[in-house]
């Protein structure tokens, strides 16, 4: 999968992709990493790519000579890519999204914007906006890398043979279950016995339960969009039990 990005900063895009798993995969041939800077097509002296807002008000907007310019080369570089603006105003980003960029079979173009923002025409041009949270940054170049890192998970191999992408978190809209490794036993605190069992079956019940017991305690927003399996109301009660019962016993505490 080709990811293009159109950025005033690609030192900052292709020093991120250098390391760890996307490191990796781009090194394996499993994705590639391009970046078009529309600077290269400004045409005055001060290779300016912004200028003041129409109608007044502080700040610059990204003009869209330089910006559409940058955007046409990139889609030389991956035809038929579908192509996201980074914008606070754009859709937010969540593990549905993900997957359905990810099985589109569609190469992404990513134009990440500054200052102001981008003159309406460049966001004119994508084919969807994204956001990843109501909060505001000095640039799309970190959005843009996380939307690369989570679509990139779900390529064949990226994670390793052993890694499916699909145990992640919000998978079926739940948070995943606690990890746990060796020593058994540190501070104080020791790993579920269940775990140390061996008993494959009990072990998926118990973490299907504490994906449960994870959603409901810090995301419960998510539980109307889970898809719920065969089972997951007895799991749901024993839960809520046991939530009922730990509760009882730090009263008495």
């Amino acid at each position: 999968m080709k990811f293009v990005f159109v950025t005033l900063f690609p030192e900052m895009i292709r020093s991120a992709c250098e390391w760890s798993i996307l490191g990796r995969a781009a090194r394996e041939g499993l994705l590639s990493v391009e970046c078009v800077d529309p600077r290269y097509y400004a045409t005055d002296r001060h290779r300016s790519v912004d200028d003041t807002t129409c109608g007044g008000g502080a700040g610059m907007v990204l003009k869209p000579q330089t910006f559409l310019a940058a955007l046409d080369r990139a889609r030389e570089l991956a035809p038929g890519a579908l192509v996201a603006a980074m914008t606070p105003v754009g859709e937010s980003l969540g593990q549905e999204r993900v997957c359905d960029l990810a099985g589109s079979g569609r190469d992404l173009i990513l134009l990440c914007g500054h200052y102001e923002g981008f003159d309406e025409r460049i966001l004119e041009e994508a084919d969807l906006r994204l956001s990843i949270g109501d909060f505001v940054l000095t640039g799309g170049e970190l959005p843009a890398l996380c939307v690369m890192d989570a679509v990139a998970r779900f390529i064949p191999g990226v994670l390793g043979k052993q890694v499916s992408a699909e145990e992640d978190s919000f998978h079926h809209s739940l948070l995943e279950y606690p990890q746990y490794t060796r020593p058994v036993a540190y501070r104080g605190k020791s790993v579920p016995e269940l775990l140390l069992s061996g008993d494959h079956a009990k072990i998926g019940q118990w973490r299907r339960k504490e994906s449960l017991r994870a959603t409901c305690r810090y995301r419960p927003e998510l539980l109307r969009s889970m898809q719920w399996q065969k089972g997951d109301g007895k799991l749901f009660l024993a839960m809520k039990e046991e939530e009922k019962e730990k509760s009882q016993r730090h009263r008495e505490d």
